[in-house]
């Protein structure tokens, strides 16, 4: 791209960061929430396009300085600064340039959300709710090294330990945008605890990535949803079968049945409820924006396909492939233990280089 039409382009960006700017500041906006809601998430995402606006502005300025410079100059020494700072700018420009390409791709609008997750135990019985575990546990700790929260909101145990399903929320910046590529079938090879004979099993895990509805994303009439409390079970102290702060939700339109038995409060137990309906009445629209891309390009992000197999983790060769890249990493004890950033990094790098093949810049 010409650097005038980038120039162009980064001008119109800025000139409608100030004029959200200024909406923000408008006493019409602020006494409406959901417009204010709007504008405040569009105002954050300009905010990096302007600054790298005003950096490569700033870059191309000093070089058509530099250049008018060399060209009247007759002082060698004053020649040498502007050639040196004329190579300095030649070389750096071009990678301000592909970061801008980056930052101008439309953004998935979900990225910045929470998320709420979702692990349930597929084919291999016992084995495959132990290594649902296991990624419950992978999960937390890289959760807790992000500084992030974790909510639980259900979970189902396994007899021989795991979940058979386990949903829980995370809050934090950014959370659905960085998650996201972990939606799909997780495959485990290794010798199960309840394997006598030391034969190598393969089990499954789903893992459901679902960016979490705000209040103002989807508005829930009362009469749709039909509620039923029941006693919790698993650990919880003395209130476990005791009480009845179970929640059940059923939107009965959809047929979707949601259920937080986490808190000991009935009441926190119904807002962790109606945040998950929000979120599951939102993906069924979200889904037809997947869907869409899907057509357009290859996705990291998994479309839906529960059936779609992501990543395999071979406790025998010590190694863990994630299929949809091509990569393999000989750590798995260190994946396992939480550090799987270098596997989100990798991945959101092949999403991004797919999306720049069907841009326009």
């Amino acid at each position: 791209m010409a650097n005038n039409l980038i120039l162009d382009r980064l001008l119109g960006v800025k000139t409608r960061f100030v004029e959200v700017g200024d909406q923000l500041n408008s006493p019409d906006v602020m006494s409406d929430m959901k417009r204010y809601v709007r504008l405040n998430k569009e105002y954050k995402e300009l905010k990096p396009l302007v600054v790298a606006y005003e950096k490569y502005k700033s870059a191309i300025d000093n070089l058509e300085s530099a250049r008018a410079l060399l060209a009247a100059e007759k002082d060698d020494e004053m020649r040498e600064m502007a050639k040196a700072e004329i190579d300095q700018l030649v070389n750096t420009i071009p990678d301000m340039e592909e970061e801008i390409r980056y930052l101008l791709l439309p953004v998935d609008p979900e990225d910045d959300k929470n998320a709420v997750m979702e692990i349930r135990a597929g084919t291999g019985g016992d084995e495959a709710s132990i290594f649902a575990g296991d990624l419950f546990r992978m999960y937390s700790k890289y959760i807790e090294a992000q500084g992030w929260r974790l909510d639980l909101n259900y979970f189902t145990e396994g007899t021989a330990g795991g979940y058979k399903e386990i949903v829980f929320a995370v809050v934090g910046e950014g959370v659905y945008g960085i998650m996201k590529y972990e939606s799909g079938v997780h495959r485990v090879q290794r010798v199960p605890q309840t394997e006598t004979q030391g034969r190598i099993h393969t089990s499954a895990a789903t893992v459901a990535v679902l960016p979490e509805a705000g209040e103002f994303d989807i508005d829930l009439r009362s009469e749709d949803i039909r509620k039923d409390t029941y006693c919790s079970s698993g650990p919880g102290g003395q209130s476990v079968n005791t009480t009845y702060s179970a929640i059940r939700l059923t939107h009965v339109p959809s047929g979707i049945v949601v259920t937080c038995q986490d808190e000991k409060s009935q009441i926190k137990n119904l807002e962790k409820a109606m945040k998950e309906l929000r979120t599951r009445l939102y993906n069924l629209e979200y889904q037809k924006y997947l869907d869409k891309i899907s057509q357009k390009r290859k996705t990291m992000v998994s479309t839906g396909d529960r059936s779609a197999k992501i990543r395999t983790y071979n406790y025998p060769q010590g190694r863990v492939t994630d299929h949809r890249i091509n990569l393999t990493i000989y750590n798995l004890p260190v994946v396992l233990d939480g550090n799987i950033q270098e596997l989100l990094d990798k991945l959101q790098m092949a999403e991004n280089a797919e999306r720049l093949k069907v841009s326009d810049y």
